[in-house]
């Protein structure tokens, strides 16, 4: 089964509250017939935007091919959320990789952040940055590790952008019990993320990319100058550039045997109207400690956006009870609340959770599995992958050479060997540890 076709209408956005409220966009017309690129780029989210807008604006012919429309995957349907740093912590980075490149790692992440409020500002895109990602802990040991880390990152990466609560503040804040302590960081921030999908998507057609919708890539044939197969027709490229993500399914193996396909999923709410300030005092997102994260913010109409739980086969679930149990652990009195809308996407994973940034094939480039974190850093990816192409190499090797490990057995048994691992830690979430 292709998860591209697995639970989605073909060449539809799913039903979700983003698509709801989508910017308006004209359908780009799928390939037909060859044609001749510098650079295909396979995949139309954030990763392949964004790339093919930084090539347009460097004067390359850029062709980029999606099987659906644009912001169809994990990039329209996510929490939104613009985080900071890369998805592991500093100590964690600066263990794996020592201080100078954890260094570098982090300025990296902090020019993702300033990346997307520049894009949307400079391309007048249809979008809104709203400041303030608040993390939300359940014991009162993450608080402790939560405020000293804070400490640490003013300390030795001058970073001032966290405001420690205790667990009045964080109550003050969520209106909910459940939470021990957490921080804001003014520094982060959520977007609609179909409608930023959408704005980069006009942004690189304006710039001169090409931009294909409705175009399923069957094969890549790699050599001086690749092959990009479709289903009614075919790219010869100097270069490609593999975006799909969690989608790529087995276009390449080498980077399917280091990222893997999860599902994830949201509910919306019918408009809170009042009762909307007693769940968020002030509009922010939020997102909490668990190992498969709740994670929440208001919309623009006072609906709660509400994201949680987590599936490892092709198949989604029942939506709205996976994501209700976690939303009513956490606002009880949201009980009676109707639910207005129910979605689920599939990102991708990786074992460390930081980017696999690769070449796996000459004149063949890849960037994906940003674990939860690909807002900021496949957008910045993109901007990556284009200057690779120019060869300009620095960036692309610095996330290159964090190593991203192969999932245990393989392309073919990776699934069962995670759903083992992702139930243990479900497990623990749910007994509390």
């Amino acid at each position: 089964m292709n998860l591209l076709f697995a639970n989605d209408k073909a060449g539809e956005y799913p039903p979700s509250y983003y698509a709801a409220t989508a910017a308006p966009l004209d359908r780009f017309a799928p390939l037909r017939g060859e044609a001749q690129a510098d650079v295909c780029i396979v995949g139309g989210g954030y990763t392949g935007l964004s790339a093919a807008l930084h090539l347009a604006q460097r004067g390359y012919k850029v062709i980029l091919l999606e099987a659906h429309r644009v912001g169809f995957g994990a990039s329209g349907r996510n929490g939104g959320q613009v985080g900071s740093g890369q998805r592991l912590d500093q100590d964690d980075l600066e263990r794996m990789a020592g201080k100078e490149a954890a260094r570098r790692l982090w300025d990296i992440a902090e020019e993702a952040k300033a990346l997307v409020k520049g894009l949307i500002a400079d391309h007048a895109m249809p979008v809104t940055f709203h400041p303030g990602v608040a993390h939300a802990c359940w014991h009162d040991s993450e608080v402790r590790h939560a405020h000293a880390y804070a400490d640490r990152l003013r300390r030795d990466y001058g970073y001032d952008q966290l405001e420690p609560l205790d667990q009045q503040g964080i109550r003050a804040l969520i209106g909910s019990p459940v939470y021990k302590g957490g921080e804001i960081d003014w520094g982060a921030g959520h977007v609609h993320p179909l409608n930023y999908a959408i704005g980069l998507a006009q942004a690189a057609a304006r710039a001169g990319a090409t931009l294909h919708e409705d175009t399923l890539v069957h094969a890549i044939e790699p050599g001086a100058k690749p092959v990009v197969r479709t289903d009614k027709g075919r790219v010869v490229a100097n270069q490609v550039i593999l975006a799909g993500n969690g989608y790529l399914g087995g276009l390449d193996r080498q980077v399917a045997a280091r990222v893997m396909p999860i599902n994830n999923f949201i509910l919306a709410t019918e408009p809170l109207g009042p009762r909307a300030a007693e769940i968020l005092s002030r509009p922010v997102a939020v997102a909490d400690t668990k190992f498969v994260v709740n994670y929440w913010r208001l919309s623009e109409d006072n609906r709660l956006l509400f994201g949680g739980g987590e599936s490892y086969g092709y198949t989604f679930p029942d939506l709205i009870r996976t994501v209700r149990k976690p939303m009513l652990q956490v606002y009880p009195q949201l009980a009676d609340a109707r639910i207005d809308y129910a979605w689920g996407g599939t990102l991708a994973i990786t074992m460390n959770r930081m980017p696999c940034f690769t070449r796996p094939h000459p004149n063949v480039l890849s960037a994906s599995g940003y674990s939860g974190h690909g807002v900021a850093l496949a957008s910045m990816a993109g901007r990556i992958l284009a200057e690779a192409v120019a060869g300009q190499n620095e960036r692309f090797d610095v996330m290159a050479s964090i190593p991203t490990p192969r999932f245990p057995g393989g392309v073919a048994f990776r699934w069962p060997m995670l759903v083992l691992a992702m139930t243990w830690y479900s497990m623990r979430d749910r007994l509390g540890f």
